[in-house]
Formats: structure tokens, C-alpha cells, sequence
């Protein structure tokens, strides 16, 4: 390993590696390490937002009820496909938010036995009495940017999240 400038960690090359150069390598690095630092900062705000609801509430389990509250009842296997989850990963949590008094199944009028999952009214009146109300975790710190740089923001997420990475962000 190599130190940068900056302080990152680089592996070490050998002569004719194809590894990026140096000042890509070192850029690769200083992204990779201010990701980390980003997504530490959304476990921990989620980890926060959940114990504000109920101290039982896992975040896994915050997240269900938020996209319960934008999508509105929905099978849990659709909601499993939308959470890239295993449908037994939204059964074992769905029990908990129902114990919690969070969640409720409704039976699926079109399919007797299939039920939908909703967030109740008691969990939808706790994410709204959550400070910052229905913001998400990042509009705090993202309120103040200029619109340009909102934009350019987005759009390189865009990209990074496009499964090839492109510049357009398409397939």
C-alpha cells in the first residue's frame, strides 16, 4: 500500500499493471472514502429516525414503513422486489412493525389469500412528528446548495447508480 498526498490508501503497482495512474487512482480513493463517510452518516440518521418512532423500530424496518407511506399498501413481495430483499426478510420485519402497532395486513380483494402491507395511521402520524417532518435524511444538508450544483449532483448519482456507470446513466 502507498500513502497519498491526501492521505488515502493506494495499493502498490507493478510494472505492467493496469491499474488507474496515480492522480486517477488517488481520486478513485478520495470517492470511494467520501462514499463511506456518506453512507455511514445515512446508517446512522436512520438508526436515529427509527429509535425517534420507537426504540424497538429497527431501521430495515423504518424503511418498509417509508416506502409504505409513499407507494401505500403493497404485497410484500412487491415490496421485497423494490427493497432487493428476500420476501422472509419483509415477513420477520413486518411482524415486528405489527407488534409495534406500525403496521397492518389487509386481505387483497383480488386474491383472498394475499395480503397487503400498510403502514398504520399511528406510523404514518410518527414519521410526521419526527423532526424535519416528512424531509429526507439529506434535505438538511442539501437545502442550502445552489440549484446548479443540485442538478450536476443528482446527475452524477445518476450515473454512478446506472448498472453500467455510463455518462447517460442508461443501460
Amino acid at each position: 500500500m502507498v500513502m497519498t498526498e491526501h492521505g488515502a490508501l493506494l495499493p502498490a503497482t507493478e510494472p505492467g499493471d493496469t491499474a488507474p495512474a496515480a492522480p486517477a487512482a488517488e481520486a478513485l480513493a478520495e470517492v470511494e472514502e467520501q462514499m463511506m463517510e456518506l453512507a455511514a452518516y445515512v446508517r446512522g440518521a436512520m438508526r436515529d429516525s427509527a429509535l425517534r418512532i420507537d426504540p424497538a423500530l429497527q431501521p430495515f424496518g423504518l424503511k418498509i414503513l417509508r416506502t409504505l407511506r409513499r407507494c401505500g399498501p403493497t404485497h410484500a413481495s412487491a415490496l421485497a422486489e423494490a427493497l432487493e430483499v428476500d420476501r422472509s426478510v419483509i415477513s420477520r420485519q413486518a411482524r415486528l412493525l405489527e407488534d409495534l402497532g406500525l403496521l397492518e395486513l389487509a386481505a387483497d380483494p383480488a386474491d383472498g389469500r394475499a395480503r397487503f402491507l400498510a403502514a398504520t395511521p399511528l406510523a404514518i402520524q410518527k414519521m410526521a412528528a419526527m423532526p424535519g417532518g416528512d424531509k429526507s435524511l439529506l434535505h438538511g444538508r442539501l437545502a442550502a446548495w445552489p440549484e446548479a450544483d443540485l442538478h450536476q449532483f443528482a446527475l452524477l448519482l445518476k450515473r454512478l447508480n446506472s448498472p453500467d456507470g455510463s455518462p447517460t446513466g442508461r443501460e
